[in-house]
């Protein structure tokens, strides 16, 4: 069972995310947040899964609330919210430790399978709008390339080839089979591409790739 935490000051979204969310028999709200430092008490408090975090919140937006909610004993992976309006707060969610993020309109279809998604690991790169979003706001130069390059310059070519795979938003089990490994060995081999770039989760995985130019 997948224990989500959701956090948003729009009292109708709440509730219109929880009713999504546990009409799915593998997901179970446990907590509901107004504010972003309601968020980190009540993860505190229930120890979830998965945060839903709305970026725009009072008294503590869900950027910091990311970063707090990531730096908790027992953290929740996070997939921030969003809204167009928004887009320029998504890449500093992400870097805060957001494991993804889905804009608000997202088809409760692709809610769901985000939960499941990020809960099992993985990230949420995939919708166009996210592909948009992150080229848009993130770029490649400077010093921020250079680190990045160096972060690469530690892992081995096969490690290479499953992190340029996983920077298009792929799964392990998308990556064992273009590669042809086992999905086991593929574990492996992301936690020590994570451990080698000193990043905590795929997603920054992902963005450090595209600094250093793997992918475009």
């Amino acid at each position: 069972m997948i224990r989500v935490l959701i956090a948003d000051d729009d009292a109708l979204v709440r509730l219109g995310l929880a009713d999504l969310l546990d009409g799915d028999p593998g997901i179970e709200v446990v907590a509901q947040a107004s504010d972003g430092l309601h968020a980190v008490e009540q993860a505190t408090a229930h120890r979830a899964d998965v945060a839903l975090v709305d970026v725009r919140m009072p008294r503590m937006d869900g950027i910091t609330a990311t970063a707090r909610l990531r730096a908790l004993p027992h953290p929740p992976r996070v997939i921030t919210l969003t809204t167009f309006d928004l887009d320029e707060y998504v890449y500093d969610a992400l870097a805060a430790g957001a494991d993804g993020f889905l804009l608000k309109d997202t088809d409760p279809a692709e809610i769901l399978r985000a939960v499941h998604l990020v809960a099992a690991g993985s990230a949420m790169l995939h919708p166009s709008a996210a592909r948009r979003l992150i080229d848009r706001y993130h770029r490649s130069g400077g010093p921020r390339a250079t680190a990045a390059r160096a972060g690469l310059d530690r892992l081995t070519p096969r490690e290479r080839d499953v992190l340029a795979l996983l920077a298009q938003g792929e799964t392990n089990a998308d990556i064992a089979a273009r590669l042809g490994m086992r999905e086991s060995t593929v574990k492996a081999h992301v936690s020590r591409v994570l451990a080698a770039l000193e990043v905590t989760n795929r997603v920054q995985a992902a963005l450090l790739a595209r600094d250093a130019g793997l992918t475009t």
